[in-house]
């Protein structure tokens, strides 16, 4: 087992140029990022083939990290230069990696419409409540009552619900794991990746030193059991009472749908404008 791992180390990241990582110890990024380099050895995808992007925060060193065609963009811009890409180079997989505040704070009008246009992309977007690289300020998805450095007294503001977001903005295949559910995880970044249109995973993760620690949960294995025991499974959680899951979230797969993205749509205008 730790022989194919180192393996798969080796194979994927770039372990003599960027280590050591700089995230906290314990953090769910690199969790993510062993998830997301597992879903690219299944899917038998080739290195060239790849392009993965980022903007700015935690998240936006995990480019960094693996050997792939990588972006390091600016903040919440990760999906514009990505749909660039893809539209130039269509035969590309490209993936953005995000954080809560990256993906649907300065670049939720950019997400939402990444979703609407359904775009053969795929969005892993790590939710960890807060913004943790610039100062645990609070984020679009920090609870109602959380503490911030931005909300000393209780945040008053409600959050966002990223998959539901993405679910009502169009995508075609939507997913919500934890990084404490990590078998799981594996699976659902391989779906996504793998679906035609625009993808999005979103993954709630930990970040103890700037969320946890102002919220009673100053470390790791605190905060991945506030994940287990407030992670309620699709199935599951469709039977309870609405009342019951108000402080809790569903993981698995919330839509997965077929329909034509936005390239083949773009083709078939291309091919009219031709014969008119």
């Amino acid at each position: 087992m730790f022989s194919g791992m180192t393996e798969l180390r080796h194979k994927y990241l770039r372990h003599h140029k960027k280590f050591p990582h700089v995230w906290c110890p314990g953090c769910g990024n690199g969790i993510v990022l062993g998830a997301f380099i597992r879903a690219i050895e299944r899917l038998e995808l080739e290195k060239d083939e790849i392009v993965f992007a980022a903007g700015i925060g935690c998240s936006g060193r995990m480019p960094t990290y693996v050997d792939f065609n990588t972006l390091h963009t600016t903040h919440g811009r990760a999906l514009t230069f990505a749909t660039g890409i893809k539209l130039a180079k269509p035969s590309l997989h490209v993936i953005a990696v995000m954080g809560d505040g990256d993906a649907v704070a300065i670049g939720g009008k950019y997400f939402i419409h990444a979703a609407r246009r359904n775009l053969d992309l795929t969005a892993i977007i790590i939710n960890n409540q807060i913004y943790g690289m610039t100062g645990g300020q609070a984020s679009p998805t920090t609870p109602y009552g959380a503490h911030s450095t931005t909300s000393a007294f209780s945040n008053i503001e409600h959050a966002f619900s990223i998959a539901e977001l993405a679910v009502a903005a169009g995508a075609s295949f939507v997913a919500r794991g934890t990084v404490y559910h990590a078998a799981q995880l594996d699976k659902l970044i391989e779906k996504g990746i793998s679906k035609n249109g625009f993808s999005v995973v979103e993954v709630m993760s930990n970040c103890h030193v700037q969320f946890g620690r102002r919220n009673k949960m100053s470390d790791p294995v605190t905060m991945l059991n506030w994940l287990k025991e407030h992670a309620v499974s699709k199935d599951n959680g469709s039977s309870l009472p609405p009342d019951s899951l108000d402080d809790k979230f569903t993981i698995g797969i919330l839509a997965d749908v077929d329909k034509p993205d936005y390239i083949e749509e773009y083709k078939k205008i291309r091919q009219k404008a031709k014969r008119d």
